[in-house]
């Protein structure tokens, strides 16, 4: 069995469906799981939904209608006629929105996140599942929530994979073409849980580990990997293989082509991962395996905007030793800051962080309690993998950089 997976830009609008029902007459579609992100930038949309709920009741029915109107163009664009059943679907999906934000009483974030925010794609695979049948590509529409089981760490949950194999085995139909969501999960009790923004790549990994598919593709608006994101540089340029080793590290440091846990589940199997574009289905695109470090050996230029540099150092100029550094650890942990760089000394520290998850104030409390803290925020981390002087000098020409960090195959610039 084969996973494909379709993200937000694949299916944004009438055209895009076409599209996808175009790609999988062109590719094939028997015997095949596909999984789909939200249309365009839904989840923005249902992001600002939790954020009126929170901060300005007045504007969640404006926010919620904007969410309805875009869909409901998009249904008059696929289904000509205005009494079809899938109104009626997404009204239904529409309405237990309105109904969980009427009536919820958790003030955690989080799981408000999770239970609205998941609904996006909820709303594309029943459209997506419904034209698909309506033009003849007959397939069975699947409840990921059903599928993958988690904790409850509301916004990046961790699956149990024991009970989603045992969910995996007892629910798919591997001789179907089989649609789901991807980026949800669900809980012990039942709530929709998400796997962190971009997770849907890591859902069609997790549900081809369970069921020992044959391969991933992933359907992009790009050729395949590329080794510089062409909105961030003049030049990009295809790389044909790479293996899952290097892949993990390009993942690690922040390509966006492949999402960073996506990778871990396939190399455990050794399923090969293909990056493919939605647009010219039959080019060859990238082809993530066991094998060959990476084809064509040329440097790789990864960016992470708006992160925030913290330089630490004691206050009465003592070392900073191990008892300090698990002590910043911990805190960093406690508030949900991830580490991008570390750089220390004798008697400072610095660290880059991704303050995704709005810690930062927090954390700088606690610090500034031990250490003296200087702050650097909406710096920009640079990357470049098989680094040669030419692809340094290019970042660093005309930037401001307060560190730099050199191994043997990776520089790393964080740049004001």
């Amino acid at each position: 069995m084969r996973v494909f997976k379709f993200g937000g830009a694949s299916v944004k609008d009438g055209d895009a469906v076409r599209n996808v029902v175009r790609v999988l007459q062109e590719v094939g579609y028997k015997d095949t799981l596909v999984v789909i992100s939200a249309m365009g930038k839904t989840t923005n949309a249902m992001e600002n939904v939790v954020e009126c709920y929170f901060n300005d009741k007045n504007g969640i029915n404006a926010a919620i209608q904007e969410v309805v109107d875009y869909h409901n163009g998009i249904l008059a664009n696929l289904f000509e006629n205005p009494k079809h059943p899938i109104y009626g679907q997404v009204k239904v999906l529409f309405d237990e929105v309105k109904g969980f934000l009427a009536w919820n009483k958790s003030p955690k974030y989080g799981f408000v996140y999770d239970q609205v925010v998941g609904y996006g794609e909820l709303l594309s695979t029943t459209i997506i599942s419904a034209y698909l049948n309506e033009v003849g590509l007959v397939n069975t529409w699947l409840d990921v929530r059903n599928l993958i089981k988690t904790d409850n760490t509301y916004r990046d949950a961790q699956v149990n994979w024991e009970r989603t194999q045992q969910e995996v085995a007892a629910k798919i139909d591997r001789s179907k073409l089989n649609i789901t969501q991807g980026f949800l999960g669900s809980d012990d009790n039942n709530f929709t849980t998400t796997l962190g923004r971009e997770g849907s790549d890591y859902t069609a990994a997790i549900l081809a580990y369970c069921l020992n598919a044959e391969s991933v593709t992933i359907w992009k608006d790009v050729p395949g990997v590329l080794n510089a994101d062409p909105r961030n540089f003049d030049t990009a340029q295809l790389l044909e293989q790479i293996s899952y080793r290097e892949a993990i590290e390009l993942a690690f440091y922040g390509a966006s082509v492949i999402h960073p846990k996506t990778l871990q589940p396939l190399q455990r199997k050794e399923i090969p991962l293909h990056v493919k574009s939605f647009l010219n289905p039959k080019d060859m695109g990238t082809t993530v395996g066991k094998g060959v470090g990476i084809v064509p050996k040329v440097p790789c230029f990864i960016v992470k905007k708006n992160q925030v540099l913290l330089k630490l150092s004691s206050l009465d100029f003592s070392f900073i030793v191990e008892d300090n550094i698990s002590e910043i650890f911990k805190l960093l942990a406690d508030h949900r800051l991830k580490v991008d760089l570390i750089q220390n000394s004798a008697i400072s520290f610095s660290v880059c962080l991704d303050n995704k998850f709005k810690g930062l104030p927090l954390l700088l409390e606690e610090l500034k309690k031990k250490f003296k803290v200087v702050c650097h925020e909406d710096v920009s981390l640079y990357t470049i993998r098989h680094f040669d002087d030419d692809a340094v000098k290019s970042l660093q020409n005309g930037k401001s950089v307060l560190v730099e960090q050199r191994g043997k195959e990776t520089v790393q610039l964080v740049v004001k």
